[in-house]
């Protein structure tokens, strides 16, 4: 078997007295989506930023490929432009265009040449809807629109790994399938992706393998339907009650 693109071997995190993340041991598969569900508080977003050491790690391995991006001798800089990043808050410049924004890394960190960035950039935003938005700025988009240009600036950079955290929960509900539709299309593209979602219906419909964390611990992992189907662990039976009776 190959070995996963990324591999997590005992990952640790506290803040102070809080362990947010216990001996996490997790593997994503090259073309393999993941996703990461559990409650508020339950490590989901702190395992992202970890991943893309915006966290600094206090013990344990992040590999991807064949470099372990927790070497302290590794610049994490060079470490992310492997990695493509989206949040919950779209965290687009205000001052630029949508162009400008999605071009901004491509030409200022890759060294790419600014028609080339520009003409990949435009790609991009007719693949996600948003030929047309290419010279507004942020503001004049809507909230599904801005996500859909901050993916698409997390795709520019043509990362090996793009993580997701909670993309669709500061978007009005009539917004949220416009997004999942854009990562379910990702996924049909043969990205490599690991996110974090309280979407369960899409988590059912897109994710090759699913992990419920509890306590900063992943508590049971399966494929989506065994997991959210029928979910073997106790934690996980009752986390998925409560989120059906939330829906």
């Amino acid at each position: 078997m190959s070995r996963p693109l990324l591999r997590i071997r005992g990952l640790r995190k506290q803040y102070g007295s809080r362990l947010v993340l216990s001996s996490i041991d997790l593997d994503v598969a090259e073309h393999e989506v993941v996703c990461l569900i559990g409650g508020s508080g339950s490590g989901k977003s702190t395992l992202l930023r970890c991943v893309d050491l915006l966290e600094v790690v206090d013990d344990g391995t992040v590999h991807l490929g064949e470099s372990e991006l927790t070497d302290p001798r590794l610049d994490p800089d060079v470490a992310r432009r492997r990695i493509g990043i989206v949040f919950q808050s779209y965290n687009l410049f205000p001052h630029l265009s949508v162009l400008d924004n999605i071009t901004l890394a491509p030409r200022q960190v890759h060294g790419v040449p600014r028609r080339r960035a520009e003409a990949s950039a435009r790609e991009l935003l007719d693949r996600l809807g948003l030929a047309d938005k290419a010279d507004e700025h942020p503001d004049r988009l809507s909230g599904g629109q801005q996500q859909r240009a901050a993916i698409a600036r997390a795709l520019a950079t043509e990362p090996e790994l793009l993580l997701f955290d909670e993309i669709t929960s500061a978007l009005d509900p009539e917004l949220v399938g416009e997004v999942l539709e854009v990562v379910a299309d990702l996924k049909q593209r043969g990205l490599t992706i690991l996110m974090a979602t309280h979407e369960m219906d899409f988590a059912r419909r897109v994710a090759d393998r699913v992990c419920f964390l509890e306590d900063g611990v992943i508590v049971e992992q399966g494929t989506a339907e065994q997991v959210l189907t029928a979910p073997r662990e106790p934690a996980t039976r009752r986390f998925l009650a409560r989120a059906l009776d939330r829906s």
